[in-house]
């Protein structure tokens, strides 16, 4: 396991020394992409100006994205895949020049996999107020400075509104398939509500309607953790030099996180309560093999994030209720025409089963009728992620459909 590969797609681990090496040096102050950076496998695309639903504006947005498979003549076998909070375009694909994780869903993506990019030509972009070349905070403002604590607040439905005059500039104008986990399952279920005549079919993926207290407050003790670390500097950091920025505070919010992401069983079974080395953590020096674990993709985690992108997304999630101005979730739910599946796991305690049931039960014509599909696994809410084998069959039945 070296730090090159996305944490959210692997059962936890013990860290090894070798691990540990590779996380010496200090963080920089960003781990965004920025402008002068390698490309990588990006492509970019203005989508001009946009007004937000909170009031804000930003001049000029662009989007960075990738694409796999080929667009048939009639442009109808296009899926797009709207990623997690901490994801990006890079779905599949070896770590290297321009990105610094290999590809989050390889599982799932490719020639011959359940989103077979040999038929289907899959598209995914960069989120709004992401940090890996779509518009956001570490992106330069019209003064040529980064927008940093600037940068407005978006919601989700602004992030949707982006992928909407994105697919414009591409030449989309119905998706096959939005499938999206997580925040990204937040966004195709938004997408199918509001743009019902664009999306044929949808995957949400251990989402919800909306953000509960419960999901806001887990929330906001990590935007304080970045807050509080004084090297944050109200969000104005970006011209501090390697292990002077804010990576304590962004750190921090991450390993809260995992707690989130992983499932108590599965920490429980894979670590019990064993020593990270030779040293008693009974009142000495040593640690427990958990605590290693939260702190190396803690540390790894601010080598490709940025600070003030994990606020501006994390805000917009706790914001998510498709029922706004709509009516409600269920007048909100009602608008969906596409064909969907509504997946949970069972021992997802960020975002529970009880949150997929409340959408399966108003959508009509969901392929596992008005009951969600519920994988049993041990890994939490990155079992969407981890259980490519479970998920697959699901994916292929709906892309059948």
């Amino acid at each position: 396991m070296d730090w090159q590969t996305p944490e959210d797609t692997v059962p936890s681990f013990f860290v090894t020394e070798a691990n540990t090496r590779s996380m010496i040096g200090g963080p920089p102050a960003t781990g965004a992409w920025r402008e002068g950076d390698h490309p990588g496998d990006r492509q970019f695309v203005g989508i001009g100006a946009m007004r937000l639903e909170a009031g804000g504006h930003l001049p000029s947005v662009r989007v960075a994205y990738e694409t796999w498979g080929t667009l048939d003549d009639d442009r109808t076998n296009a899926i797009l895949i709207p990623h997690a909070l901490t994801g990006d375009s890079h779905v599949i694909g070896a770590p290297g020049r321009g990105h610094p994780t290999a590809g989050w869903w390889g599982d799932l993506v490719g020639p011959g996999m359940a989103i077979d990019t040999d038929r289907w030509f899959v598209v995914a972009p960069n989120m709004l107020g992401g940090c890996q070349g779509t518009t956001g905070p570490a992106s330069l403002a019209p003064d040529g400075r980064e927008w940093g604590p600037r940068f407005p607040f978006i919601t989700i439905r602004d992030q949707v509104q982006a992928q909407a005059a994105f697919s414009d500039a591409i030449g989309i104008d119905v998706w096959a398939a939005i499938i999206g986990g997580s925040m990204g399952g937040m966004h195709a279920l938004e997408w199918a509500i509001e743009h019902p005549s664009r999306v044929a079919r949808v995957a949400v993926l251990a989402a919800p309607a909306l953000s509960s207290a419960d999901q806001i407050a887990l929330n906001s003790v990590q935007l304080e953790a970045i807050r509080m670390d004084p090297a944050f500097a109200a969000g104005d950091y970006y011209d501090a030099a390697d292990g002077d920025g804010p990576y304590r505070g962004l750190a921090l919010a991450r390993r809260m996180a995992l707690l989130n992401y992983r499932s108590p069983g599965e920490l429980n079974d894979r670590f019990e309560r064993s020593w990270q080395s030779s040293l008693n953590p009974l009142g000495g020096d040593g640690k427990y093999a958990v605590e290693s674990y939260l702190d190396f993709h803690g540390n790894k985690f601010t080598r490709r994030f940025d600070a003030n992108s994990y606020l501006t997304l994390v805000s917009a999630m706790s914001a998510h209720d498709v029922g706004r101005d709509r009516g409600g979730v269920d007048a909100a739910l009602d608008r969906v025409t596409a064909t969907s599946l509504v997946l949970g796991i069972d021992s997802d305690r960020l975002f529970p089963v009880a949150d997929q049931h409340v959408i399966a039960r108003r959508l009509r014509s969901g392929i596992s009728g008005r009951d969600p599909v519920v994988i049993d696994s041990p890994f939490g809410h990155d079992g969407f992620l981890i259980e490519s084998a479970l998920v697959a069959p699901w994916v292929v039945r709906l892309l059948s459909s």
